[in-house]
């Protein structure tokens, strides 16, 4: 069963952007964008730029999949599955994500 840890609420997220929290002693970058009621989750740390940035990225859609992109060297990264939009050798971890009861939690 998932333990989920509350790590926010969620009027601390910035809309159609991302925020990076310290979840069990990871970082993990939380990207909210509310048009489409949508909360992801993935690891913060670009493979490429070899620093933890992705919170900082820009966020879009790419075919119909919701992306961030890297703010270091621009790779794209799906935020449902964390795959490389170029690479499909790397993929980042996601993790569940919710909100409830106006709070962001998140399942590592």
């Amino acid at each position: 069963m998932a333990e989920w840890i509350e790590v926010c609420p969620v009027e601390d997220l910035q809309p159609d952007s991302g925020v990076c929290a310290l979840v069990k002693g990871l970082q993990v970058a939380i990207f909210y964008m509310p048009k489409e009621s949508a909360v992801y989750a993935i690891n913060n740390y670009d493979p490429f730029g070899k620093a933890n940035v992705l919170s900082r990225g820009l966020i879009g859609d790419m075919n119909g999949q919701p992306v961030v992109a890297s703010p270091l060297y621009k790779q794209h990264f799906n935020l449902q599955t964390g795959a490389c939009l170029e690479d499909e050798t790397v993929t980042l971890p996601v993790y569940a994500v919710r909100i409830d009861n106006g709070n962001v939690q998140v399942s590592v």
